[in-house]
């Protein structure tokens, strides 16, 4: 008989999810990193000790409210300099182009609740392999890789998106696919928010490159972005360093907050 106890994972003795939900580890960690914040807002007197548990990883609005506060006490996210402004604008120009286009057709492996991350990867990466192997050797088999394996409702026609720009994709799809040269299958999977995609560059249309100061404004929001996400990853890791956390990973540091 088995006498094994389930461990759930928590955050300082709270239940963060059940077995039930069949969460990916990513949304674990989210639930987790969350459920940090929510208690240091509690600590820094921003939110009352008795609001209630988050219901399924749902927090309340004063949680949401609190934890937007203490984030602006407690990271200090620098103003980019013009040399730093210009110095990204001349290493990303691409990014900046606008009315860049792109012939694309893709296959989507969806990561959906309760799949296997690490199998759907495997079967991902296998087809990556297989296109690229038979694009080389002039066998497009790409379509009929869409048609059997994609879960985009565009595997029908072969994976086609047809011409796409970057404000119709996913940032994060879009990051991956424009302002680069490649034409072809790209050679690693790309990742959105709706899975792992293989996918091939057909056509690429340049868009204009407009001039610094009319994409300024732009570019120094990228890098405040880019200096917040950095600041609440080492904020994050302060608090799971000093907090215990069971049954998810977490990066945990010890030393103070560095700029």
């Amino acid at each position: 008989m088995n006498t094994s106890t389930l461990v759930l994972p928590q955050v300082n003795g709270v239940v963060l999810a059940y077995p039930h939900e069949g969460l990916t580890t990513e949304a674990l960690r989210q639930r987790a990193c969350a459920e940090l914040l929510r208690q240091a807002a509690i600590q820094a007197g921003l939110l009352a000790a008795d609001d209630p548990l988050p219901l399924g990883g749902a927090m309340t609005e004063a949680a949401s409210s609190a934890i937007e506060a203490l984030l602006d006490r407690a990271l200090q996210v620098p103003e980019p300099s013009d040399d730093a402004l210009r110095r990204h604008h001349a290493a990303q120009r691409g990014r900046y182009a606008v009315g860049e286009r792109a012939l694309l057709r893709h296959v989507l492996f969806a990561v959906t609740p309760g799949v296997d991350v690490n199998a759907l990867r495997q079967r991902a990466e296998a087809c990556l392999l297989d296109v690229r192997c038979t694009s080389a050797s002039g066998d497009d088999r790409f379509a009929a890789a869409a048609a059997a394996s994609s879960n985009c409702p565009s595997g029908a026609e072969g994976g086609a998106l047809g011409w796409l720009t970057a404000d119709a994709c996913a940032p994060e799809f879009a990051r991956e696919v424009f302002g680069k040269p490649e034409v072809g299958v790209l050679p690693r999977l790309v990742h959105s928010r709706f899975g792992l995609h293989v996918v091939e560059v057909l056509a690429r249309e340049p868009g204009l490159d407009p001039a610094f100061e009319a994409v300024k404004s732009a570019v120094a929001q990228g890098l405040r972005q880019q200096a917040f996400a950095t600041a609440l990853r080492q904020y994050l890791q302060l608090l799971a360093g000093a907090a215990t956390v069971t049954g998810v990973d977490l990066d945990a540091a010890e030393s103070p907050l560095v700029q």
